[in-house]
């Protein structure tokens, strides 16, 4: 375990928030359950057929005290959770009877938990795709702001350096508007976590070394992000942003002086802004896998509640880690 995560381990617990885990028919979750209620980081409520997870539990000779069971299919708020549905999605031809059939899938009943306030935030994705997390997500929670687009990143942790990378998992091709979003968002979430909120505008060209429209599409996001940075709403949060820069311009001070002279970011750049998915999904596989990073995520960012996805290839521990981000996340 790094510092990093020590330290947000350290504030979920003082948070004391609830999170639901959908996925209770899968060991990793039982297990993750069981470390998260034993060190007491979050109140866990699991999601499954009440007698196999006691039976699962007590096979392994855990305890469930502290852990709320609840089953979807016969859950005394299912016709509540149903008409909430119901309510949101009418105007998109649901039916109440449709209604209460989707409520009974567990995702879109943890989700529906968080909507209602009988949670503070859902993890899920140990057995289930992104899109079956985050449709819930964006159905149910919705974003925070009509105004800007829900996205996603990383935590990229190694020897006591973290780095956020944006977005890695929602916005295929986002657009100039979009990729300022998603740097502001970035940003929020850095001084949420105690990280300086030093922002790299990625690109194949710094400063304008290279020519196309991708490169023009990370200029026009660079001013739409600065101006963003410098209104009434943003300018609190001591942001610091430039672009377009070329990874190695944003993270190593002999390029950037070379590249980017006079750049307040360049050379140690903390949060990094990739232009497509492509490239933050490539970029972040790359640095954990060869890199030796550890990577946190992916995780949401502007939604109104935090409802985070995780890999279906996760440890126990990798729950314990998102659960903990996301009982922060609700602070």
């Amino acid at each position: 375990m790094t510092n990093f995560i020590d330290e947000v381990i350290a504030k979920a617990k003082q948070a004391g928030k609830t999170i639901v885990l959908p996925e209770g028919d899968d060991e990793r979750v039982l297990e993750a359950a069981h470390m998260l209620t034993e060190e007491k980081i979050v109140k866990v409520i699991l999601l499954g057929d009440e007698t196999a997870i006691k039976n699962a539990f007590a096979a392994k000779g855990w305890s469930v005290d502290g852990i709320r069971i609840i089953n979807p299919q016969t859950a005394e708020k299912l016709q509540d959770y149903a008409e909430l549905f119901y309510e949101l999605r009418k105007e998109k031809g649901v039916s109440r009877e449709d209604a209460l059939k989707t409520a009974q899938n567990p995702n879109y009943f943890g989700t529906l938990m968080v909507k209602a306030g009988d949670a503070d935030g859902m993890v899920s994705g140990a057995a289930h795709s992104t899109a079956d997390t985050v449709r819930p997500a964006l159905q149910i929670v919705k974003s925070a702001r009509r105004d800007m687009n829900v996205s996603s990143f990383f935590f990229m942790n190694k020897d006591g350096q973290t780095l956020i990378f944006a977005d890695c998992a929602i916005t295929p091709n986002p657009t100039d508007q979009e990729l300022a979003n998603i740097a502001i968002q970035a940003a929020q979430t850095a001084v949420q976590f105690g990280i300086k909120p030093d922002i790299a505008m990625l690109s194949y060209s710094s400063y304008g070394s290279g020519k196309g429209e991708a490169i023009e599409k990370v200029q026009r996001a660079t001013k739409i992000a600065k101006d963003m940075a410098a209104s009434d709403e943003f300018k609190g949060l001591g942001i610091r942003l430039d672009g377009e820069l070329q990874a190695d311009a944003a993270l190593v001070e002999k390029v950037a002086a070379l590249k980017a002279p006079g750049s307040e970011v360049a050379g140690h750049a903390r949060v990094l802004i990739f232009p497509d998915l492509n490239a933050g999904n490539i970029a972040y596989k790359l640095v954990q896998r060869l890199g030796g990073y550890e990577a946190y995520g992916p995780i949401l960012q502007g939604l109104r509640a935090p409802i985070n996805d995780l890999s279906r290839g996760c440890s126990a521990r990798d729950i314990v880690c998102t659960a903990a981000l996301t009982a922060v996340q609700a602070m």
